[in-house]
């Protein structure tokens, strides 16, 4: 307990440090975000009432504070978002009784709405995004991988792994032009980019980003189980459980790759909560409306709220699934217990 205690706090100075980091750099960067809501062309004294209403025209500092004292406070259980109150752009963290404990990011500069509710709509996308990718990265890789180390010095083993540094080098958007190309244009099996409608049509258009984010990280597992199921075939345990007559399939996955899945399970941990951070240029090039989109257009609007709450969401995604990655550890395996 003790020992979970500190890795929670430990996450939580992580995610301080780095909405912090984020904060200053967003404070430091050249442009008026007032002049970027009220137009190229607009008066300086309708510049300085929209800095106003912003709450721009106080000191980094004040907004510092003002940011922190807003992002997780009490307030009551019940939230009107039409109302003009100070709780009107917050979002219920956790009931308590008549009160709650709520979460606010404050409102977009430039879409003027709850920045909780177009978090709350783009999050679940990114987590399919995330999910799917990771799933056929996963697939991918560690097949492959196991295959590769089953048949090291064959012309297969080096066809997987000269593929795998293909993969590894090719940048995400070639790979997603690619896909988009030969899929989308020229065979017309699935939609060349957006969101659709319908379940249906999210689930088709899902399909080529996913790919895309599983094809590059696949590469990466396939290198990664290759080399560590190398080592493991070559141990002493491994030709015992041969010499024992057991099947080369159940010394290879119930012996070895068991024995792999420490590295295995890190890198997925870390790659999925990159993921949820969103995969800005995967999200771009198909349109998928996620995070990593949001992140992008706010950066250019400089819009403040919204880009500090994708920052602060893609901080505890990370050290989330590495808290979750370390818990993982003494259930597979029993020495690190």
């Amino acid at each position: 307990m003790s020992r979970l205690l500190r890795r929670l706090a430990w996450s939580a100075f992580v995610v301080w440090a780095v909405v912090s980091i984020a904060f200053a750099v967003n404070a430091l960067v050249p442009g008026d975000p007032a002049r970027m809501v009220a137009g190229a062309q607009a008066r300086p004294a309708d510049v300085a009432r929209i800095r106003e209403q912003l709450g721009l025209n106080a000191t980094p500092l004040v907004q510092y504070a003002r940011f922190w004292k807003r992002l997780v406070h009490v307030g009551p259980r019940i939230i009107d978002p039409k109302a003009t109150s100070d709780h009107a752009t917050c979002a219920v963290l956790i009931p308590l009784g008549r009160s709650a404990v709520h979460l606010d990011f404050g409102k977009s500069f430039q879409k003027r709405q709850a920045v909780v509710d177009l978090v709350a709509v783009r999050l679940p996308r990114t987590f399919a995004l995330a999910v799917a990718g990771m799933l056929v990265q996963l697939l991918f890789g560690v097949a492959t991988g196991v295959v590769a180390a089953t048949r090291r010095g064959s012309w297969l083993d080096r066809l997987l792994v000269g593929s795998s540094l293909l993969g590894i080098s090719a940048p995400t958007f070639l790979i997603a032009l690619l896909l988009q190309y030969v899929f989308a244009r020229e065979l017309g099996w699935l939609p060349l980019d957006g969101f659709g409608k319908t379940v249906a049509e999210h689930a088709r258009c899902l399909v080529l980003p996913a790919v895309t984010l599983g094809v590059y990280g696949a590469a990466y597992y396939t290198r990664l189980v290759r080399d560590e199921m190398a080592v493991l075939l070559q141990q002493d345990w491994v030709r015992t459980a041969r010499a024992k007559g057991l099947s080369p399939m159940r010394v290879v996955l119930r012996h070895a790759l068991r024995n792999a899945l420490l590295p295995i399970t890190t890198a997925a941990g870390l790659d999925f909560g990159a993921l949820m951070g969103g995969a800005v240029v995967t999200e771009t090039v198909f349109r998928w409306p996620g995070l990593g989109e949001l992140s992008v257009e706010a950066t250019f609007d400089r819009d403040g709220p919204i880009l500090l709450a994708c920052v602060v969401v893609t901080s505890v995604a990370i050290v989330a699934s590495n808290l979750l990655v370390d818990l993982a550890y003494s259930r597979l395996d029993p020495r690190v217990r």
